[in-house]
């Protein structure tokens, strides 16, 4: 039981929210509200985005847009407010100020705000995504105000060639815990930062099922009708699945011209949704290849939209390659959607899709260093195979069904994060 005057209040530190692209935080979110948290939701930018998922609408969590500041007296006027609420400011401001100097001056003034916010809100424990801004943010607030915090990890703030491991590794060495979505984000963080083995925890991003229904796929009828979703940017690989297609449509042409090939090879369609900075180059690519009637470039779309493209498709690919900035995805969370729904899926062994994805079992997978490359030979293969009536549709799909159930239910990976965050309060109370 917790304390009687410390009852557990956790809040999120997020760059932006909401955030189009980031349904994995508000799944998250959800599930532990409807387990009872008490949540907050602190965002440090204005979103953007002129799009939003419904879901956005069922978050309780109040929250706080932290001011961003524009001039020298903001800083000192939050620092004077945070003195006031914080009776430890004087003897705990000395020890961060060698990472206060590090930071952007608007990183550090928010991490005050935050701190005086959090304190006011009756904030228990912080949690950032991401381990750049918001986590910086949330190591200073944490410093001030004396509230523990933890950071999920996800990809771009591990593996883009611009990460700072030296401050990285300063942030995460002061946090409760360190979340990473996959094995091998442990593997990495373990290994990269020995002296954190012991606080890293394997949390992944989950779904939740019941708005993920399963139905068994039946045999195919017409063009095999493939989807694809994501940003439009280059670690997605959108421009390699267009190559493997123009491949595909050659190939098949070519049987046809030949008189006497196998007659099996599939007419094709594309649904790609998303959007991005290579849309004008795919819309380019697709016409220049010749297909035009072929892909379609559905533009972004909203859950239940992306919901309904999965229900069309026969076949999801996630052509995923590393950038050559270094940046790599972490698991798209769609892959997994597709698998919950009972669609077969195609993905390259990024990071840590091989532990979603397996080979033969719950679906293909794909070298994504010969994709990189510009060798989707791979690619045609696994769409021509499971356009092939011998594929064992069902089987897949059903594999991969359970293991999203086992593996991937945002109810159990939720209540595992609680676990962490709410033994803080029993500690700290």
């Amino acid at each position: 039981m917790l304390p009687s005057d410390r009852t557990a209040r956790v809040g999120y530190v997020l760059k932006v929210y909401p955030r189009f692209s980031e349904t994995f935080v508000v799944t998250e979110i959800l599930s532990r509200e409807a387990a009872g948290e008490d949540l907050a939701i602190f965002a440090l930018r204005p979103t953007t985005d002129a799009r939003f998922h419904p879901e956005i609408a069922r978050v309780q969590a109040p929250v706080t847009h932290l001011p961003k500041p524009v001039k020298l007296t903001d800083a000192w006027v939050v620092l004077r407010e945070a003195r006031a609420a914080i009776p430890e400011l004087d003897t705990r401001l000395p020890g961060i100020l060698p990472l206060l100097v590090r930071l952007d001056p608007p990183e550090a003034v928010q991490g005050i705000h935050l701190a005086l916010s959090a304190t006011e809100q009756g904030i228990t424990h912080l949690h950032a995504h991401f381990g750049s801004m918001a986590a910086r943010v949330a190591r200073v607030a944490s410093a001030i105000a004396g509230i523990p915090f933890s950071v999920t990890t996800h990809a771009k703030d591990l593996f883009h060639e611009d990460v700072d491991h030296e401050l990285l590794h300063d942030v995460l060495s002061h946090a409760d815990h360190v979340v990473a979505i996959s094995e091998f984000n442990r593997q990495f963080l373990q290994h990269r930062y020995p002296d954190l083995a012991e606080r890293v925890v394997l949390i992944r991003n989950g779904l939740d099922l019941t708005r993920f229904a399963y139905d068994e796929p039946g045999p195919l009828s017409g063009p095999l009708r493939v989807a694809a979703v994501g940003r439009l940017v280059e670690k997605k690989g959108f421009t390699h699945l267009v190559e493997a297609v123009r491949q595909l449509v050659d190939r098949a042409d070519n049987d046809r011209g030949s008189g006497h090939g196998r007659g099996t090879r599939p007419a094709v369609q594309v649904r790609l949704a998303g959007d991005g900075e290579l849309r004008e180059t795919l819309t380019e690519q697709v016409l220049a290849s010749g297909l035009g009637d072929t892909i379609e470039l559905l533009g972004p779309r909203q859950q239940e939209e992306i919901r309904d493209l999965l229900r069309w498709a026969d076949v999801m690919v996630a052509p995923c390659v590393v950038g050559a900035d270094g940046n790599a995805d972490g698991l798209p969370t769609v892959l997994l959607e597709a698998m919950a729904m009972g669609v077969p899926v195609i993905a390259s062994d990024v990071t840590g899709i091989p532990e979603a994805v397996q080979d033969g079992r719950t679906g293909q997978l794909l070298s994504a260093n010969r994709l990189g490359e510009g060798d989707v030979s791979e690619l045609v293969d696994a769409l021509d195979r499971v356009a092939d009536p011998a594929y064992p549709r069902a089987a897949t799909a059903r594999a991969a069904r359970d293991l999203i159930e086992a593996e991937f239910d945002t109810a159990l990976q939720a209540r595992r994060l609680a676990r962490h965050q709410q033994d803080d309060v029993l500690l700290v109370g």
